[in-house]
């Protein structure tokens, strides 16, 4: 079993007895969290999909502990400048445990596609004036725009020629 969950503003795939490095949290080392924000849960059989969270479905971590990530060295440079900037950077780091994957209140993606009740359908009537036009070309339809008295047809395009015909 998986869920995919939003953690410190990123998402992790993540499965029970899973260790996971995430942004700095809040709690203390040894301490319990839960995260509400499970996006996908996947037990072998089923797969459920929030929109765009699932409701009552959460993911139980415990801190292990607090660190600090490798060392991240920027290096600027401009060349015949004479311009470098050296710049480190450490991102600090708590590494959790995944202890459990609850899914309480998850609706399967396919049942609740399937009950939904299915859409009216709008009959739209052919417009063969439409299709008849488009197959000429623009010298014909402007001799035809010319014929019915519309004028202004010579900065016309072929849609905007087809749309003054129907019109």
């Amino acid at each position: 079993m998986y869920a995919i969950v939003e953690i410190a503003g990123q998402q992790f795939k993540v499965a029970k007895d899973q260790k996971v490095y995430v942004h700095r949290l809040q709690g203390n080392e040894g301490s319990s969290v839960s995260f509400d924000k499970v996006y996908l849960l996947d037990n072998g059989t089923q797969v459920t999909l929030g929109a765009p969270a699932i409701t009552g479905a959460s993911v139980g971590a415990k801190v292990v502990k607090h660190l600090k990530g490798d060392k991240v060295i920027v290096f600027k440079k401009k060349r015949r400048k004479g311009y470098r900037v050296k710049n480190g950077h450490r991102q600090a780091l708590t590494e959790i445990l995944i202890e459990s994957i609850s899914a309480k209140g998850g609706v399967k993606k396919a049942a609740s596609k399937k009950e939904t009740a299915p859409k009216a359908s709008v009959k739209k009537a052919p417009a063969p004036k439409e299709e008849v036009l488009s197959g000429k070309t623009v010298a014909e339809l402007k001799n035809l725009a010319k014929s019915k008295g519309i004028t202004g047809i010579s900065a016309m395009k072929k849609a905007d020629l087809i749309a003054a015909l129907n019109a």
